[in-house]
């Protein structure tokens, strides 16, 4: 409840992503992600690996904490 209040006043960061998805039961084949906190869905592009979108530039990849060995 916190976060879509803030959401609401501030707007999204969109850092918390779902993996990319594919739809295949559409004519054209529509990959996204959505964002965890507030439910917008982004096209994404997968030789780019990132997010479509211009107007977001938010990355999948900077959503999934690097690991350190």
């Amino acid at each position: 409840m916190l976060q879509s209040l803030l959401n609401v006043f501030i707007g999204c960061s969109h850092k918390r992503t779902t993996f990319p998805l594919t739809e295949s039961h559409t004519a054209r084949k529509r990959t996204y992600v959505s964002c965890l906190d507030c439910g917008r869905e982004f096209d994404y592009n997968w030789k780019q690996m990132k997010i479509a979108d211009s107007e977001a530039s938010v990355s999948v990849s900077s959503s999934v904490p690097a690991t350190h060995h």
